[in-house]
Order: structure tokens, then C-alpha cells, then sequence
């Protein structure tokens, strides 16, 4: 019966997922039908267990929530992500429409910027580019998917996604964990999916397909639509109905203006994690009043909460006069990180109780023994949760939470370097999380007016079938040469 609650309370949360329902109810429901089914007690499980790793994942990660959410929310209203977009459409144009597109993403997503922040920008710009250059507008999911969605989160060394944090306090990693091999892998992602989307747009040429006819639906109500945005904050970690409030600029700054805090972010990132934390004496954090920690589990989230926290600065100073309702964009942003925060810790929750549950060692064993080694064994393990649960973060953790300290174990027994662990585990859980009723995509083809039987198969292609191939090219380079 254990086994059999493990598979039901997973049905249930897919089931519940797909329809819509808050993952604040649904997350500790399917826990407690899976508790009550292995015969453990409901009331501990659900307190002690399910609220008590909830709470260890906001202790941990909200921070990057917050700063995250806020930063994306004042570089929307100052104009900064309008600027970039604009400059990239004039230096590009038409005839490299959609490598503008990519290239727009990929730039703000690498510099902070919240994913659905992105989206609110690219979707117009996007939609100008694709109409003046007759690409048919089914293809607009997929390219800002690569530019969002893909290497910029996974793959990329520094990048300050949320994804790339969540293995640092697990493996004592930084976010530049194995630099080489993420940027290798960023390489095969980008090349695949630009090779695919340019078939595809001769394709449309020759067949003289043309943009086609945009839907009848603005993004802000599709920001609005309670399904959408249940699904969204359960998959990234920006709530979309906060993009309606604060006052955005009329005029965006200048380019160099707009890129500043990104170059901020990426910048301080490096400095904190490579030359200033490792020189600080912190050895007070072994004590039991600051969590009887290290510098190595906490190093990576504090340089990324330092690298934010200096582009917020930055942005503010650069763009007060563009900011006219600084106090409401604050606000906003901050309001943004709630849910998405309390919906990823519910699912980490969720994942909790289903590892304290006695049938669940069947599963790690099971795990354990996938044939090609720990590293095969992780990429299989953070895959099929961030598919079951439609989240790369939610999936991640639960993946960690319950065999993060069994991988390190291994790592030091066949002297696999931490970094590897780290890259191979954060490029896994951002492949099969981008199944159907994943958040982001449902949300983005709401925003585009597109539906899944339109443009599902070209974001497969360019964010699972692109990320399943570096994410094998980053296992076999690893296993061959370690990491680097």
C-alpha cells in the first residue's frame, strides 16, 4: 500500500496541477493521501514533515525570491528590458527576427530579470518582428522559450536563476559551478534550437505560410486568468498579476543606461563567489546560534542575494526619474515573490513527505541503480520530478531533499568533483519540466494567443529535446574529464 500511496498522492498532484487548482491545497492533500495510505500519522506529517522543509526552503531561497521579483519589476517599470528589447529589434531587424528574439531573452534572463517579467516584454516585441518579417506567429512561444527558459537557466555559469541556486547549499557549490561545461552545454542548446527554428521559418517561407492572424486577448488578461496565473507561480518566481501594478516609464533609458544593473549582476555575482566570500573569516557560523553552518552552504545564495541587492541599488540611482511611483513598483515586486515562493515551498513540502515515507527507500534504491553511474542516476532523478511536478525548482529540490546527501557520498567515494553533481542537476531539472501543464508554458502561449496543438511541438524541440542532448554531452564530457 505504501508504493501504491506514493503513485496516487503523484497522480493527484499532476491531476489537481493540470486543472488549475492552488498548489497551497492541492500540495498538502496529495501528501497526506499518500501519509495516510503508507499508514503514517496525518497531523505529524503534515506539521512536523510537510511544513517543516516548506519553511527550511523559504529560510534557504527566499531571499532570491524577493530581490529577484523586485529587481525584474523595477527594470520593467523603469523602461530598461523596453530598451534592450528596442535595440536588439534596430540592430537585428526583420531579417534576423528571430535570433533578436532569442538574443532579447536571453540578455535580460542572464541579468536577473524574472522570466515573466521577460515574457511581458518580448510577446510585443516579438509580435512586431514576426509580423514584419512573415514568420508564422505558432513559432513565438519557442523562441523566447530558448531565450528564457533554456541555457540562460541551466546552463550558463552565474546565471542568478533560482535553479542555480537551489544544489549550492547540498553540494557547497558557487553559481559558477563547472563554468566549461555549462558554457559547452549552452553552446549545443542554442545551435540546436536556432538550426530547428530556422528550418522551420524556411519551411513557413516556402509553403508561404505568413504570420497568420493574432488572437483577440491582451496580456494583461491573460496575466489575470486565475488558471494561468495558479500555474505560473507554481513554475517560476514571479506572480504575473503584479505586472499591472506600479506605474511603468512613458521613455525608456538609454541602452548603456538599461544594461547597467545587468552587468551589476553578473559582476558582483563573480566577485562574491570567486575572490571576496572565500576570503572572509566566518568561522562564527559553526555556531549554534547562526545555524551551526559553513561559508560553503551558504556562500552561493548570499552572492547572488549580494549581486541583486547592488543591481537593485544601481537601477534606482540610474533611473529614479523614471521610476515616478518607486514606493507602488517596490511594492509590487516585493508582493510578487509571495506566492510563487509559498507554491514552490508547498511542493517542496510535498516532496518531504514522500521521502520520510518507509516505501520511498524502495524508490531511492531503484534510483541508485539506473545503470551509468551517479551522474545518469541524478539527471533521471531531477528529470522526472521537475516533469511531475511542472517545476524545475519544485522538482530540484525534492530531487536534493531526499538524495542530495547520498550523492555527495557517492561523489567523494569515486572522487566525482561537487561542481558536476551541480551542473548535471540543475540541466536536468530543466528538461522534462517543460511538459504540458507546465506553468511558463501555459502562461506564455496565453500571452502569445497560441495554443499547445499550434506551437507545443517547436518548444519541445527547443527546451526538451535541445536540453536532453547537453544535458548527455555535460554527463559523457564529466564522466570523461571531470569537471571544468
Amino acid at each position: 500500500m505504501g508504493l501504491l500511496g506514493i503513485l496516487l498522492g503523484l497522480g493527484l498532484l499532476i491531476w489537481l496541477a493540470f486543472r488549475g487548482w492552488s498548489v497551497l491545497l492541492f500540495a498538502p492533500a496529495a501528501a497526506l493521501v499518500a501519509a495516510a495510505l503508507a499508514g503514517e500519522p496525518l497531523l505529524a506529517s503534515w506539521t512536523q514533515i510537510f511544513m517543516g522543509s516548506a519553511a527550511r526552503f523559504l529560510a534557504q531561497f527566499f531571499p532570491l525570491f524577493l530581490l529577484g521579483a523586485l529587481f525584474g519589476k523595477l527594470m520593467n517599470d523603469s523602461g530598461s528590458v523596453t530598451a534592450i528589447a528596442d535595440v536588439m529589434t534596430t540592430w537585428l531587424g526583420k531579417g534576423r527576427a528571430i535570433l533578436a528574439v532569442v538574443l532579447a531573452g536571453a540578455l535580460v534572463t542572464y541579468g536577473g530579470v524574472s522570466l515573466f517579467v521577460a515574457f511581458f516584454v518580448l510577446v510585443p516585441m516579438a509580435q512586431a518582428l514576426f509580423r514584419a518579417a512573415g514568420i508564422p506567429r505558432r513559432l513565438m512561444p519557442a523562441a523566447i522559450v530558448l531565450g528564457t527558459s533554456t541555457f540562460t537557466m541551466t546552463a550558463l555559469p552565474g546565471t542568478p536563476a533560482i535553479q542555480n541556486a537551489i544544489p549550492m547549499p547540498f553540494f557547497g557549490t558557487t553559481p559558477f559551478a563547472a563554468p566549461g561545461l555549462g558554457l559547452i552545454a549552452a553552446t549545443v542548446m542554442l545551435g540546436i534550437s536556432l538550426w530547428w527554428l530556422r528550418r522551420a521559418e524556411a519551411t513557413a517561407c516556402r509553403t508561404s505560410e505568413g504570420y497568420g492572424e493574432d488572437a483577440d486577448i491582451a496580456p494583461g488578461v491573460a496575466a489575470r486568468d486565475e488558471m494561468v496565473r495558479e500555474r505560473a507561480t507554481a513554475a517560476r518566481e514571479f506572480d504575473p498579476v503584479e505586472m499591472a501594478h506600479g506605474q511603468p516609464s512613458p521613455k525608456p533609458p538609454s541602452v548603456l543606461r538599461a544594461a547597467v544593473p545587468l552587468v551589476v549582476v553578473i559582476t558582483v555575482n563573480l566577485l562574491m563567489s570567486l575572490l571576496i566570500l572565500p576570503r572572509l573569516d566566518v568561522s562564527f557560523l559553526a555556531e549554534e546560534r547562526w545555524g551551526g553552518t559553513s561559508l560553503s552552504a551558504v556562500a552561493g545564495v548570499w552572492s547572488v542575494v549580494v549581486a541583486l541587492a547592488a543591481a537593485i541599488l544601481v537601477l534606482v540611482v540610474l533611473n529614479r526619474g523614471r521610476l515616478p511611483s518607486l514606493r507602488e513598483s517596490m511594492d509590487a515586486g516585493a508582493n510578487a515573490s509571495v506566492l510563487p515562493a509559498v507554491s514552490i515551498a508547498s511542493l517542496v513540502g510535498f516532496g518531504a513527505v514522500i521521502a520520510a515515507l518507509p516505501p520511498f527507500a524502495q524508490v531511492r534504491d531503484w534510483v541508485l541503480t539506473i545503470g551509468g553511474g551517479p551522474l545518469v542516476s541524478l539527471a533521471v532523478a531531477t528529470n522526472v520530478l521537475a516533469a511531475l511536478t511542472g517545476s524545475a525548482s519544485g522538482g530540484l529540490t525534492i530531487a536534493l531533499d531526499a538524495l542530495g546527501e547520498t550523492y555527495m557520498g557517492l561523489a567523494s567515494q569515486l572522487g566525482i568533483d561537487p561542481a558536476l553533481l551541480h551542473r548535471v542537476a540543475v540541466i536536468g531539472s530543466g528538461t522534462l519540466d517543460i511538459l504540458p501543464h507546465n506553468g511558463a508554458v501555459v502562461s506564455l502561449l496565453a500571452l502569445c494567443g497560441s495554443s499547445h496543438r499550434e506551437s507545443y511541438f517547436d518548444i519541445v524541440m527547443v527546451g526538451i529535446v535541445s536540453s536532453l542532448l547537453a544535458l548527455a554531452t555535460v554527463i559523457g564530457l564529466g564522466s570523461l574529464f571531470g569537471a571544468f
